[in-house]
């Protein structure tokens, strides 16, 4: 299975966003800013936009948040297995 995969997507890219007002940077995998990016536009939003609001609601959960790459990386999966199901129930229905 991995060895199927591009070696680039494993890679891990480091992008500057500006969060709250404030510089900071991020470090993934070339696949979370993939799945990222891809979020965003199905939002309508850039992905420096869609971190923003993700670290803003993040802060609001309970418990804050410990780490933003630890939260993005979990809103990724999230939402990968949430479109693979919807395209299974599509394939079922």
């Amino acid at each position: 299975m991995l060895t199927a995969q591009s070696p680039h997507r494993f890679t891990k890219i480091s992008r500057s966003v500006r969060i709250s007002g404030h510089s900071t940077s991020i470090r993934l995998e070339a696949a979370f800013w993939d799945a990222l990016k891809d979020m965003a536009q199905m939002e309508g939003l850039s992905t420096a936009k869609l971190i923003s609001a993700l670290y803003d609601e993040a802060l609001a959960l309970p418990g804050g948040m410990s780490n933003l790459a630890s939260v993005l990386r979990t809103v990724c999966l999230l939402y990968l297995e949430e479109r693979n199901t919807q395209i299974v129930f599509r394939r079922n229905a």
